[in-house]
């Protein structure tokens, strides 16, 4: 029997979906076949406790959340079990990603017709369960009319399958069959009535006219009749070229006005949005001046257009511009695949970007996909914004215009009694509007807690009757998901962000600038859409690994959501599960960026572990001790600096380490991971040699870079950052980039005291050692800052943390925003210096086997806050042909992958892309890597040793310089 997890770590994890609710579970279960899914079943019997299927948990509306016993199918349950591509049906088991069904498909040139913005981590028995649409509704339908066949369990552990015509059961087909004959003209004329008509139970399915297709009925049903465990669903042609028409209007009202007009042979996709989403989006990092590909006005409209070839797809795409008249202001139309993808991005993430407005204020789902006919969408729209605007409330709409479904995030207050009722009175007064225009509250993501008490508003009473006994054909007992659809539970019940959720807040010690100074409010950023849970992109390295919920972004989120509200985590900032739940973040920071709402979990673990232990030295010794690896790997630079006045003191720890007996004990009372070998060191650190070099050289009257002594202060200045890995233990990259630096015409100067970022104590939360070494650090570099030298780091993670954490640290110290703007990386650096003209003394760089390749390994931090593409470009100049591994972090993280318990999951993801990479890699090829953890992980996980971009630029110098 698969594992039953009633641990309180698993069970605040699952806590949420993508919704506002919260329900904790009694436990959480993944199963792997149908058996264990019986057992699971049996169980929840013995116990009385009620069953939620759960997949990728992206629902918005809370319908995969529950009390009781929660069946996650999206862990283990997930083959697809066959593709017939002459029948164009693929039959799979439920927890198979909407993506990996795609790419399976793409093979037979087929693909999975219904795609949310979720496709990339939400399952297809996810979709079939809330009806999910997406953007190619238009051409391809709802997961309903995609729908062939089910194999659905009952409470009781019977399979049944359903498809057109009946059921495998036939006293189930029976008594559906006299469920629709006593309510034909209910059925007719009250549900199917438009395309995105999903809230209550698809019975119209029923008809005879509709094939009595009792799949299709069961679909959009929301766990509330059984569980899933076996889908086959309809494949189609995947278009074998298509061009995209973005065309703009006065504003989002007439966007959606305009619609219906592109609803024409060929269209795809009628995407609809406005501009407070651009808005939106420009307040995110990094996304300042996006949209400027976007035509002129005020809402958009993307219509994407299938065709043979290139040439008739973009023809058929220009052609639409016109089918609305004077209405369009302005107009795209592109063919090339890369411009459409940086087009359709904007709108894409719209669905995390709008859980935050323009000015930082937070926003909610809720009212989140309601739909109209498509002809009323522009009436409609008009009359919600005026509805907000006389219950003071905000919100960007955008949505599937040519379906007439809006999605929108209010700014509901959930913090106070008043917010709360405010909330119930806007969705109340928002379903009657949507009632007269004879619409459904919910367009794709199913009603759930949030809207199945206001079926009564859209449906007669012989609807919601008919609804209720369709319940108890399939689940008598009402076992599954209870309280949603049929005896609703209160809309406003339970709502996570609601009052009581900030039991345990404090002042942080970070300065959380961009929430208000709050760390609640910090946490309340993730509002659940999963795209941590992505296959795709560096977010979430640990999820990569494990598959676990608990070790998403989100999960952390969730924990730390309850940890501050203290109900059931009840220890708060000492909570041993919220610990847990953090343990295998490696701090990698992919979410700061890749998170739509840029969520920074490493920061929170830092905040986290600061409260969690106690500070100082005497954190390592009582109860509750810190590891003894945030000693030995945290005060790195202090021990190093200490184990450095003894003269040859580094020399001998090497010759030491070379004994396997004296590593190994190094290595237990250090609390280091004993299948680790230990790092080397620097015979002298870096700065004692960049000191004696100084000192020589203005002995013998010269200074570098060709410029005599007496001269060498009409040279620009620059600063080279002395972090703590390339002053102790990886001296080459420093020593190369202070060659190449002087090469370039450029006097290098080293501070004169002892600096240091703080990386080290602020990844084992000990802050207030880092913001005492950031302020002796800026102490010593007084002058230099005042002077306005360029700082130039070579560690990224080290560089990172004086172009972003110092300022969060420091938020009062002018000198850390002035340290953040001269910081720069040495690829920036040198790019710059390229593009003003600036002198450059290398030479293409050739090897043994002709011209320059390299492997790439990107810092994550660099990944994540910085910007590689200079790097790249200078490799280009140095005529290094240079292949990027994708895939995020490389596993080792610093003194994550030193600790104990972590090694596994530090092999596995280098071996997820980095290792694979670099022993396919051709003989000869460059292994690039600016990160120490990069190099070391590489250095242990493979045969090779990766360099520095000093180190490369530093080969290709040419021989005078």
């Amino acid at each position: 029997m698969t594992t039953l997890r009633e641990d309180l770590t698993t069970r605040a994890a699952y806590v949420s979906d993508a919704s506002i609710y919260r329900r904790l579970p009694r436990a959480v279960a993944e199963p792997r076949s149908v058996q264990e899914v019986r057992e699971l079943l049996a169980t929840a019997r013995e116990n009385g406790w009620p069953v939620i299927s759960r997949g990728g948990g992206t629902s918005v509306a809370g319908n995969a959340i529950g009390e009781g016993l929660v069946v996650d199918t999206s862990r283990h349950f997930n083959r697809i079990l066959e593709i017939d591509p002459a029948a164009r049906t693929a039959r799979i088991e439920p927890g198979v990603v909407c993506d990996q069904l795609r790419d399976a498909a793409s093979e037979f040139g087929l693909t999975y017709g219904p795609d949310p913005s979720t496709h990339s981590r939400c399952t297809v028995g996810g979709m079939v369960a809330n009806n999910a649409c997406g953007s190619h509704s238009v051409a391809w339908g709802t997961s309903a009319a995609n729908l062939v066949s089910l194999t659905v369990m009952l409470a009781d552990g019977r399979l049944v399958t359903l498809d057109a015509g009946g059921t495998s059961d036939a006293a189930l087909t029976s008594q559906l069959e006299q469920l629709r004959d006593s309510h034909l003209a209910m059925l007719r004329t009250e549900l199917g009535q438009f395309p995105r008509q999903v809230s209550g139970y698809g019975l119209h399915y029923l008809l005879r006219e509709n094939g009595f297709d009792t799949a299709k009925a069961f679909a959009g049903s929301e766990g509330t009749c059984g569980i899933i465990t076996e889908l086959t669903v309809k494949l189609v042609p995947r278009p074998a070229h298509t061009a995209l028409a973005v065309m703009g209007f006065e504003d989002a009202i007439a966007a959606a006005t305009a619609a219906p007009s592109f609803r024409v042979r060929g269209v795809t996709t009628i995407e609809g949005m406005g501009s407070d989403l651009l808005d939106a989006l420009r307040t995110r990092p990094g996304q300042e001046n996006a949209g400027q590909e976007l035509p002129s006005g005020g809402g958009w409209l993307y219509c994407e257009v299938a065709g043979n070839t290139p040439e008739e797809a973009l023809e058929a795409a220009r052609t639409l511009p016109a089918l609305a008249g004077d209405a369009v202001v302005g107009s795209v139309v592109v063919g090339d695949p890369a411009r459409a993808r940086a087009l359709w991005h904007i709108r894409e993430a719209g669905a995390g970007i709008v859980t935050r407005l323009p000015d930082g204020g937070e926003a909610w789902p809720g009212w989140e996909d309601s739909a109209v006919p498509p002809a009323r969408l522009g009436e409609y729209l008009g009359d919600l914004y005026r509805l907000l605007e006389e219950m003071g409330l905000r919100g960007i709409p955008f949505g599937h215009f040519g379906e007439g479904c809006v999605h929108i995030r209010i700014s509901f207050d959930f913090n106070t009694e008043p917010g709360v009722a405010q909330y119930r009175e806007f969705i109340e007064r928002a379903a009657e509007l949507v009632h007269r225009y004879g619409g459904s509250v919910s367009g794709e993501h199913g009603d759930g807690r949030a809207r199945s008490e206001l079926l009564g508003t859209i449906y007669t009473p012989e609807a919601l009757e008919t609804f209720a006994r369709y319940k108890r054909i399939f689940d008598p007992d009402n076992v599954f998901n209870p309280g949603v659809l049929v005896d609703p539970e209160p809309m406003d019940r339970g709502i996570r962000p609601g009052p009581g959720a900030r039991t345990f807040d404090l002042t942080p010690v970070h300065a959380f600038s961009h929430d208000g100074g709050s760390f609640g409010q910090a946490v309340n950023r993730c509002v659940g859409v999963g795209a941590c849970r992505s296959d795709s992109g560096a977010m979430c390295p640990s999820f990569h690994a494990t598959g676990d919920e608990v070790h998403s972004t989100r999960g952390r989120m969730r924990s730390l959501a309850e940890m501050l509200r203290g109900e059931h985590l009840t220890d708060g900032w000492k909570s041993k599960e919220t610990y847990e739940a953090l343990d295998l973040c490696l701090s990698c920071k992919a979410c700061a960026t890749e998170c739509p709402v840029n969520v920074d979990m490493a920061t929170y673990k830092a905040e986290f572990l600061h409260h969690h232990f106690r500070q100082g030295l005497t954190s390592f010794v009582g109860r509750n001790r810190r590891p003894t690896a945030h000693l030995t790997m945290g005060w790195m630079p202090l021990l190093m600096r200490i184990a450095t006045a003894v003269p040859g003191s580094l020399r001998a720890v090497n010759v030491l380490e070379r004994f396997a007996p004296v590593e190994a004990l190094t290595k237990k009372l250090g609390g280091i991971e004993p299948r680790r070998r230990m790092i080397r060191f620097n015979d002298t650190p870096l700065t004692s040699w960049f000191r004696d070099r100084t000192r020589h050289d203005a002995a013998a009257g010269r200074a570098r870079g060709g410029a005599r002594v007496s001269s060498s202060n009409e040279q620009p200045s620059v600063v080279l950052w002395p972090d703590t890995f390339t002053n102790f233990s990886a001296d080459g990259p420093g020593k190369a980039a202070v060659e190449v630096l002087e090469a370039m015409g450029y006097r290098v100067l080293m501070p004169m005291g002892n600096v240091c970022c703080g990386l080290t104590w602020h990844s084992t939360g000990q802050l207030d050692m880092t913001r005492r070494t950031l302020l002796q650090t800026l102490d010593v570099m007084a002058p230099l800052i005042e002077a306005g030298y360029p700082i130039i780091g070579l560690e990224p993670s080290c560089t990172v943390m004086l172009q972003h954490e110092i300022t969060e640290l420091l938020p009062e110290d002018p000198r850390a925003h002035a340290v953040r703007g001269l910081t720069v990386s040495l690829g920036e650096f040198a790019a710059k210096h390229l593009q003003d003209g600036g002198d450059w003394p290398f030479d293409t760089l050739q090897t043994r086997q002709g011209p320059s390749s390299a492997v790439c390994q990107v810092h994550c931090h660099e990944k994540s806050l910085g910007d590689y593409s200079p790097e790249l470009t200078v490799l280009g100049e140095l005529g290094v042909d240079t292949s990027v591994v994708g895939g995020g972090c490389c596993g080792l993280a610093g003194n994550w992958g030193f600790e104990p318990g972590h090694y596994e999951v530090s092999q596995r993801l280098g071996e997820r892309n980095l290792f694979p990479a670099i022993r396919s890699a051709e003989p000869g090829t460059i292994v690039l890597a600016d990160g120490f953890s990069c190099r070391t992980q590489i250095a242990q996980g493979t045969d090779a040793e990766g360099v520095h971009l000093a180190q490369v630029m530093r080969a290709a110098l040419r021989a005078e310089k």
